[in-house]
């Protein structure tokens, strides 16, 4: 479970629908490979010299209050 991470489908983190349609779990090397392959595609440099900003975007910041408001039917 460490190993796994949130990658967007789109690759735009601000595109995160309520059903997670954009979101798949990716262990680390994986996700890794994904965007290394997105970038060989649009021949864009590495993340951190885009814009010059490290990403501060939590995908599951709201994720035990979204889970604490659907309670399963018993």
């Amino acid at each position: 479970m460490r190993e796994l991470t949130v990658h967007h489908r789109d690759h735009n983190h601000d595109d995160n629908p309520p059903d997670g349609s954009n979101w798949e779990l990716l262990c680390l090397y994986c996700h890794d490979n994904e965007h290394q392959r997105r970038l060989e595609v649009t021949g864009g440099g590495s993340s951190a010299s885009v814009g010059g900003s490290v990403s501060t975007y939590g995908p599951f910041a709201d994720l035990k209050a979204l889970l604490s408001k659907e309670q399963p039917p018993k």
